[in-house]
């Protein structure tokens, strides 16, 4: 028989550990098992308390899970989500996270811009490391009254991206996404590097769409500043740059080998064969590499180049057309031998 002397030591005892099980519920950890690495939980636009669930449950215990769904339903959290990239540390636990939820508190992106050879290839990275439409990014980039804001053109316009990394905000709008991009671009140009373009007689879009033709003729970064200094000279004796990566992004085939003199022929303002002086834009996202390698350029006579015949990435630098004529043969005989077409 149930003793009424006990009952209070008894209910005491039921609430103490309904308390304890509580607290267990609302602070104890969130990840599953032995977790103790950072995971992270985006929440975009079309989420509700469903794909919320879904989405906690890949990283987290049951328990936790049921729990913050209570937490949010009683506070009305599903009528007020807020989208971002939110992280869940191994010691966090649903209280905590609701509240970083409720109030936004997000984990920012360590974004780092790809040296991507067009605007569209550039939209799509983006989209893809960002909560932004690669649609919505593509007409900013193609509409030349939203690049005016910035002080580019549709053919600029990856002027405004210096591939560095950057922290931003995964839900980041497209048009503060493009001002922080525009700002950093101007941090990036400030001092001796704006001071050492001046001294070219180039602006920075100048600099950069030069860095970008040099970036596509090699990937040596110790190279980089003797092809830099050969296409300078042919811009100072108004030759035709004739670089046959500015043919293919003409062509907008980026994968050939091999330039035929019929490709010469393409009608473009972004054919160098066909045109003297630079392009309208860069032919591809400049590297930090290649905009240094423009700006401390090695200062030479040589202006003729032709990729080395033992395919090593580098150049043959000549300064007379029968030198050239001589590299060239070498190379096509390297090409044939291969069977490169």
């Amino acid at each position: 028989m149930f003793s009424k002397k006990r009952f209070p030591w008894v209910l005491s005892s039921i609430v103490a550990v309904l308390l304890v099980f509580t607290a267990y519920c609302l602070f104890a950890p969130m990840s599953k098992g032995d977790v103790d690495e950072d995971v992270y939980l985006y929440i975009d636009g079309d989420d509700d308390l469903d794909s919320l669930s879904a989405k906690l449950s890949e990283h987290c215990r049951s328990i936790s899970v049921s729990t913050l769904l209570t937490l949010a339903r009683h506070s009305g959290y599903q009528h007020n989500m807020r989208t971002g990239r939110y992280v869940i540390t191994p010691s966090v636990g649903p209280l905590q996270l609701l509240r970083h939820l409720r109030n936004g508190q997000q984990s920012p992106v360590k974004l780092t811009i790809p040296s991507v050879r067009t605007a569209e290839r550039l939209a799509e990275e983006l989209s893809h490391k960002l909560m932004m439409d690669k649609e919505e990014l593509m007409a900013y980039f193609s509409s030349n009254d939203s690049c005016a804001r910035y002080g580019v053109d549709t053919n600029t316009v990856v002027t405004l991206f210096i591939p560095n990394t950057y922290e931003v905000y995964w839900n980041i709008s497209v048009s503060r996404f493009l001002d922080k991009m525009s700002k950093e671009q101007k941090a990036f140009w400030k001092g001796s590097r704006k001071e050492k373009a001046e001294a070219l007689g180039l602006t920075p879009v100048e600099v950069m769409t030069l860095a970008s033709i040099v970036d596509e003729e090699t990937a040596n970064n110790q190279e980089k500043p003797m092809v830099a200094g050969m296409y300078y000279n042919r811009l100072k004796k108004d030759m035709p740059l004739q670089a046959d990566p500015t043919v293919k992004f003409a062509l907008k085939q980026f994968d050939i080998r091999r330039i035929y003199h019929n490709m010469l022929r393409v009608q473009s303002p972004y054919n160098t064969y066909a045109n003297t002086g630079l392009p309208p834009g860069p032919i591809r996202v400049a590297s930090v590499a290649g905009i240094d390698a423009v700006l401390n350029m090695v200062h030479h006579d040589y202006i003729y180049m032709c990729a080395k015949e033992d395919f090593s990435g580098t150049h043959n630098f000549a300064r007379t057309y029968p030198e050239h004529l001589a590299n060239a043969a070498k190379y096509t005989k390297a090409l044939n031998a291969r069977g490169i077409k």
